[in-house]
């Protein structure tokens, strides 16, 4: 299908909430991951984890968010000390997915200031841990608002590090960033940001208007897969019957 055939296409399955494509585009960061410690940061990004081991990643890890290895149920499996936590995060053994205030073509993300550094506009959460989540782990995104002001042509600072910034780093690797809009990834010869799919009822048009960097778009675009009739049970009926999902993405 060309870019361009995609305006106004409508899903074949119009009773799926733009949240649950959101949903399933974030768990399948996790396709294929192994026994690997999932940190989704957000609700449609917990979601998705939780959905992935339930179907496609069952060797995944999950925490209770401190110091605990919980099942799907919250039943506990295991203990997770800080030093262990680290050791998972410093050896490529954790999958992260976290947010970014602003994200550039080349995955570099921020989350600590808007503005100059000296003097910001606005201050926001600090660097916190994202150059070691992103120089030692892989490292996707959430961004439920995709705008200009989200994806800029340069990060105002670097927090989480993108691939112009990562040479010799080890086990940097940004899998996907997923919007309301659409999912991207980096499978481009200089490592910029691609549109790899629209999720139904948007249009490559849309994404770009959004955009404030030049995206590379393939000549072909596919729609964000559609979950399963098992996918949706659980999302709606075992992982978030109380539409949590809808507080980050709306209808």
């Amino acid at each position: 299908m060309k870019a361009g055939a995609l305006e106004g296409r409508e899903t074949d399955a119009p009773d799926v909430t733009r949240a649950e494509y959101c949903v399933v585009a974030c768990a399948e960061a996790w396709r294929g991951a192994g026994e690997v410690l999932a940190s989704p940061m957000g609700l449609v990004p917990s979601v998705g984890a939780r959905l992935a081991r339930h179907t496609f990643a069952p060797d995944l890890l999950l925490t209770d968010g401190e110091a605990l290895l919980v099942g799907l149920d919250g039943t506990v499996e295991g203990w997770l000390p800080y030093r262990q936590h680290l050791a998972l995060v410093t050896g490529g053994r954790r999958h992260v997915m976290m947010g970014a205030s602003q994200i550039d073509r080349y995955g570099n993300q921020n989350i600590s200031c808007i503005g100059d550094w000296a003097r910001p506009a606005r201050q926001l959460l600090g660097v916190r841990g994202a150059p070691v989540n992103t120089l030692n782990n892989p490292t996707s995104y959430w961004i439920p608002r995709h705008s200009r002001r989200v994806f800029v042509e340069k990060v105002d600072m670097v927090c989480g590090v993108g691939y112009d910034h990562a040479a010799g780093a080890r086990h940097h690797r940004i899998p996907r960033v997923v919007s309301d809009l659409g999912v991207f990834d980096f499978a481009t010869p200089d490592r910029s940001m691609r549109l790899a799919s629209l999720h139904p009822g948007v249009s490559v048009e849309e994404v770009r208007e959004a955009t404030g960097f030049a995206l590379v778009v393939p000549d072909e675009v596919p729609y964000t897969r559609e979950p399963t009739a098992e996918e949706l049970r659980l999302i709606r009926t075992v992982i978030d019957p109380h539409n949590t999902r809808a507080q980050e993405v709306g209808a």
